[in-house]
């Protein structure tokens, strides 16, 4: 019985190991439409229309406001590490463009080159004005309120909102 005791703290720091790397696993998510390359390929220039084309493909994401009246398709897989925000690691972005006639007129496809990456600059949005330490917001308007200055609030000079 006394060799149990290093084989004990040996299981016991492996199924630490074992569970602190389950905890580091990522979630993996699909958001929006779901890609059948089978379908997407079956969709020809000069040949489908709209009705064959959501017959074949179903409702689009999205159709495009402005100008022609593009169908938009998007998938997107996305990965998320503990406490991080998700990522996307595969997008697909498929336009079909239309003529005036409605026939399919080409078929546009896009990636993860499209997806823009922001970094925010330190958690602030920049504002005009000047830089305020926390004692000055703290502190700053004492012997300010009712003092007749003028300013907004301040009951200036006449007491009336115009000054008279």
């Amino acid at each position: 019985m006394r060799n149990a005791g290093p084989k004990l703290k040996v299981a016991v720091l492996g199924a630490a190991v074992v569970l602190a790397l389950g905890g580091c696993a990522s979630i993996k998510d699909h958001r929006g439409y779901i890609v059948d390359q089978a379908l997407l390929d079956s969709v020809q220039p000069g040949i489908d229309n709209r009705d064959s084309v959501e017959r074949t493909l179903g409702r689009p994401t999205f159709i495009s406001e402005f100008g022609r009246k593009d169908w938009f398709y998007i998938s997107q897989n996305t990965k998320q590490a503990a406490f991080t925000r998700p990522r996307a690691n595969e997008q697909l972005i498929l336009r079909v463009r239309f003529d005036d006639q409605g026939n399919v007129a080409g078929i546009d496809r896009a990636g993860l080159e499209k997806v823009a990456r922001l970094d925010p600059d330190g958690n602030k949005t920049p504002t005009l004005g000047r830089e305020r330490t926390f004692i000055e917001d703290l502190f700053g308007n004492i012997g300010t309120v009712g003092t007749g200055a003028g300013g907004p609030g301040g009951g200036g000079a006449g007491g009336g909102p115009n000054g008279s």
